[in-house]
């Protein structure tokens, strides 16, 4: 390949996905192939993958390889699926011609790149699009996180965690004992660094799933936690810094997040919050 064909796949997102896909089914195959011998702590055999498939008894590792496939799937499905960009004036669908008629607004912005912006989108430089309701670009998916992804990145993110749990007490109760260090290490430090890395992205992923909850729940994105102060429509409100105008109260903010498929125009519901505090 040449160097521009090489930055094209880069770019495409190729290799991190190839990685991600990678890692996830070396770690898998470690902890299937590993030979645990006698363990060092008092756990039930059942909880070794390798003795399972010994016996015979193959409901448990066959769960577990179809949580790990599930985890894969919904990863390539948020990493490939429209973020919710927004089409430039010179493509504009009917529904988005609606949007912006209904919804007129000193907030309807214009961005430098893509011309139309809606309130809460913001323009992805890595993408080059912009995006509805931005939450933030992920370098691990190569792709933005918005309005038409964003619930499915929080279930990915749970399958994910509980993958990696189920993981994490595979691994532990695989160690075999031994009674010198140097021999113990031998036989068990490919299962260690699998131990390692598993540990680390459990606990990424499970302070990544409760930040997207705690903003969920609140109906506020990563973008506009992190940056108020530089957003026009939040940090010229009077209500102070917890005022948001598009919370709805914990259980219809759940339901609008994870059950309503579809576009809002963020200028109405703005204008009607504003409304009613004035």
């Amino acid at each position: 390949f040449s160097t521009w064909k090489l930055f094209i796949v880069f770019r495409s997102g190729f290799l991190v996905r190839a990685a991600h896909t990678l890692l996830t089914w070396v770690i898998t195959l470690i902890l299937f192939l590993h030979n645990t011998g006698k363990s060092r702590w008092d756990i039930p055999a059942v909880a070794h993958i390798r003795r399972c498939e010994e016996r015979g008894e193959l409901l448990l590792p066959s769960l577990f390889v179809l949580l790990v496939l599930l985890s894969v799937l919904f990863y390539f499905t948020v990493s490939l699926m429209d973020p919710g960009f927004v089409l430039t004036d010179s493509a504009l669908d009917e529904e988005s011609e609606a949007l912006v008629s209904e919804s007129p607004s000193p907030q309807m912005r214009r961005c430098g790149f893509c011309l139309l912006q809606p309130m809460r989108a913001r323009h992805c430089r890595t993408c080059r699009r912009c995006v509805r309701r931005f939450d933030h670009h992920c370098p691990w998916l190569e792709n933005c996180v918005g309005e038409r992804n964003h619930r499915w990145f929080v279930v990915y993110l749970l399958v994910q965690l509980l993958a990696l749990l189920w993981a994490l007490h595979i691994a532990l109760s695989g160690f075999s004992a031994g009674a010198a260090w140097e021999p113990w290490l031998r036989a068990n430090g490919v299962l260690l660094a699998a131990l390692a890395v598993v540990a680390v992205f459990s606990l990424v992923v499970a302070l990544l799933l409760a930040s997207h909850l705690y903003l969920v729940s609140i109906n506020c994105t990563t973008w506009e936690f992190m940056s108020r102060h530089r957003i026009s429509y939040l940090k010229n409100r009077g209500g102070g810094e917890d005022d948001n105008p598009f919370d709805r109260g914990l259980l219809c903010n759940l339901w609008d997040f994870f059950c309503l498929c579809r576009t809002v125009a963020w200028e109405r519901v703005y204008q009607r919050h504003t409304a009613s505090t004035v």
